[in-house]
């Protein structure tokens, strides 16, 4: 069956829409991480969705996922090419959320931003 979008953002949140996808891409462009390491830095995520998205992102060809042959394995999730094309949209959110937040606090809502830091992505 032939998709068809009606516009060109609909096959962009096809592939990174929802609340983990964008912050899983964010946290891997600083390198390869292991599952355990994506939890520490998402503590709001299960392990049941992060398993679920980093499959959906490597079906989408968006991160590569390495298996170490030894025992314990170990895997490793990284961007892909295709994934670090997506750095502009990254950056373009993260900057639009910043000001939403200034301005929400500008005007007396309590809402703080812990991760201030854009190392990541503005990199890779």
């Amino acid at each position: 069956m032939k998709k068809i979008y009606h516009i060109g953002v609909e096959a962009t949140l096809d592939v990174i829409g929802g609340k983990w996808k964008p912050i899983i891409l964010c946290h891997l462009g600083n390198g390869p991480l292991r599952t355990g390491e994506l939890r520490r830095r998402i503590p709001n995520i299960t392990q049941k969705m992060l398993t679920q998205q980093l499959r959906e992102l490597e079906e989408d060809k968006i991160i590569v996922r390495k298996i170490y042959n030894q025992v314990p394995p170990k895997v490793e999730y990284s961007l892909s090419d295709e994934g670090k094309t997506l750095r502009e949209v990254l950056i373009s959110m993260s900057v639009w959320g910043d000001r939403r937040i200034k301005r929400l606090q500008a005007e007396g809502k309590s809402i703080e931003l812990l991760g201030k830091d854009h190392d990541g992505y503005l990199h890779f």
